[in-house]
């Protein structure tokens, strides 16, 4: 009896198996290589500030502040007999464990380093902050670990590994053959996590919430006596700099953008540690489950749907698989979205390609298209996208520039002001970021009219008004950027019509109240547009327009700029003193 015939297998359905298995390890090598650190981290920042603040009642940040250097009236480093009195004081009232997360490694004068040895062994629940250990992991912090020891006390190590993009969220079990400072505080009230509780590269530091969740006092009233003792006994106390002229404050996952200080963030990894390490990566199986799954989905659905239709699955897949990974965060494990997503996206993209790839085989068994006409096809389509990306580039220099001679005029602007910078003292990195961050000091100009931004006459009093706010425009819309290049376009956009005698606008800042590159741009930019023909005026002589510079040196300008800019003349490139040039000839 002759076999059943076996269905051959469609070229629909093998395209859609090499589609997803394309998905699938373009997902796998993404997870396995870590090609997505900036998008999983964004999500692990969303997932934090999801999840909201949590209360951590055994926890208090003692924080060396801006309002402890007005209070005390003291530079730092603080003698060390500040930092014994607050020791004291702290064990007055009934301190669980004092963490110190300031380093005591180098001597200073006996009578300072005795105090704070002698409130160090009084207290006898102190675990001090080191950033450095010997090659066997000992530390020297007061002398070393044996003579901590005699005190009842105990150094940990303060290094914390930055994530993508230096972020802090993540605290390992030793540092340097040193436990760290969790670990250490940890161990002194009887808490600590078992080492191998740490997963591979670090236990997940839960954050409790974004900066100030956990409860702070300043370190000044805390030597006042202006800090209630309930607040302190039975707490573990991280005492710590969170001013940010010392440099101990860093980018967290809890909340985009604002930093966290480097005391409230140790105190956060020693919750952790105390709490068993609660927030952990899940099995690698999951990630991996998950991108097969989202890798499958497009493809299986294309096999009943149409691919368009099948695609349509994918934004829901998504939103689905980030529930997911929401709800699981909450309970304490952090699974991986950016490949998983990744996966989806790609099998998403492959699907539709290979429905387009499956219909073009179909139709072309009704019509073999001729080579010229498919030629045609792709030269059109090609011109197409040019023409749309010549559109782009003309809107979006009609943007920043309302006339050539304006445009002209940012590119000096900016091209000045990068050699005033480096004569000032700024790296040639900082020089450059001011040259092109400079061009966008006008950028406020979009909201003023072009019957007042053109008039050839002398404005009236309520244009002068209408066009003076352009410079709080300007800095309106470059706001709310975490880029370098835009925060210093926003403060040039805002402070370059100021005046080094306070007599400027929008806010009548003087002399270094206004920041460095907006002096620069305003010596920058009056220069140029003395040297520029406008509608209301004609261009002035070079040597007009620098004695003008001279005349409002210590008035309207900065006389540190002025000086720096005179430096330059003689060697300026010639084109930059003539302001009446063409496109053609400015280069």
């Amino acid at each position: 009896m002759p076999g059943r015939e076996r269905k051959p297998v469609s070229g629909r359905t093998v395209i859609a198996v090499v589609a997803a298995l394309v998905a699938i390890g373009a997902g796998g090598a993404a997870e396995f290589a870590r090609l997505l650190p900036g998008l999983e981290q964004d999500s692990i920042t969303q997932r934090f500030e999801r999840r909201g603040a949590v209360s951590a009642p055994g926890l208090l940040v003692v924080a060396i502040d801006d309002k402890t250097f007005d209070d005390l009236g003291e530079s730092w480093p603080f003698p060390r007999s500040r930092h014994a009195q607050a020791i004291d004081r702290l064990r007055r009232d009934g301190a669980r464990a004092i963490v110190y997360d300031v380093q005591f490694t180098e001597q200073t004068t006996p009578r300072e380093d005795n105090a704070l040895i002698e409130a160090v062994g009084r207290a006898r629940n102190v675990v001090l902050a080191t950033a450095e250990t010997d090659e066997h992991g000992n530390s020297n912090v007061l002398g070393g670990d044996d003579h901590l020891a005699r005190l009842g006390a105990r150094a940990g190590a303060s290094n914390l590994p930055p994530g993508p993009g230096g972020v802090l969220q993540r605290f390992n079990a030793s540092a340097g053959g040193l436990e760290t400072l969790a670990m250490a505080a940890a161990h002194h009230v009887g808490r600590a996590p078992a080492i191998g509780a740490f997963d591979h590269g670090g236990a997940w530091i839960d954050f409790r919430g974004p900066p100030g969740t956990i409860a702070t006092v300043s370190f000044s009233d805390l030597l006042k006596g202006r800090v209630d003792p309930a607040l302190v006994r039975g707490r573990i106390v991280v005492v710590g700099a969170s001013a940010a002229t010392l440099q101990d404050v860093h980018p967290t996952p809890t909340a985009s953008g604002e930093l966290m200080s480097g005391p409230e963030i140790e105190a956060n990894a020693i919750y952790t540690a105390t709490h068993g390490l609660p927030l952990r990566d899940a099995p690698r199986w999951i990630d991996l489950l998950a991108i097969l799954v989202l890798g499958l989905l497009p493809a299986l659905a294309s096999l009943r749907l149409r691919a368009l239709l099948a695609a349509l699955l994918a934004p829901g897949a998504a939103v689905a698989w980030l529930v997911i990974a929401q709800l699981s965060f909450n309970s304490g494990h952090v699974v991986s979205v950016a490949a998983p997503l990744f996966a989806l996206a790609l099998g998403t993209v492959a699907t539709i390609a290979a429905g387009y790839l499956a219909e073009r085989k179909r139709r072309h068994s009704f019509a073999v298209r001729n080579e010229a006409l498919e030629e045609a096809v792709h030269v059109r389509t090609a011109e197409l996208r040019e023409t749309q990306l010549e559109i782009i580039h003309r809107l979006a220099a009609a943007t920043e520039s309302r006339d050539e001679e304006t445009g002209l005029h940012l590119e000096r602007i900016g091209l000045l002001c990068e050699r005033v910078g480096l004569v000032l003292g700024l790296t040639a990195a900082e020089a450059e970021t001011l040259r092109h961050a400079s061009l966008l000091h006008d950028v406020g100009k979009i909201a003023v009219p072009d019957a007042i931004l053109t008039k050839p006459g002398k404005l009236t009093d309520e244009e002068w008004v209408v066009m003076r706010r352009h410079a709080e425009a300007g800095a309106h819309i470059l706001s709310g950027s975490s880029a370098p290049i835009m925060r210093m376009a926003e403060e040039i956009a805002l402070t370059h019509h100021e005046r080094w005698d306070g007599g400027g606008y929008p806010h009548g800042l003087s002399g270094e109240q206004i920041p460095l590159v907006g002096r620069i741009c305003a010596v920058c930019d009056v220069f140029d547009a003395l040297l520029s023909p406008r509608p209301y005026k004609e261009p002035w002589p070079v040597q007009d327009a620098l004695d003008e510079l001279r005349r409002e040196r210590g008035k309207h300008f900065d006389p540190a700029v002025v000086d720096a800019f005179m430096t330059l003349v003689d060697d300026l490139d010639p084109l930059l003193l003539d302001a009446g040039r063409t496109q053609e000839t400015f280069v």
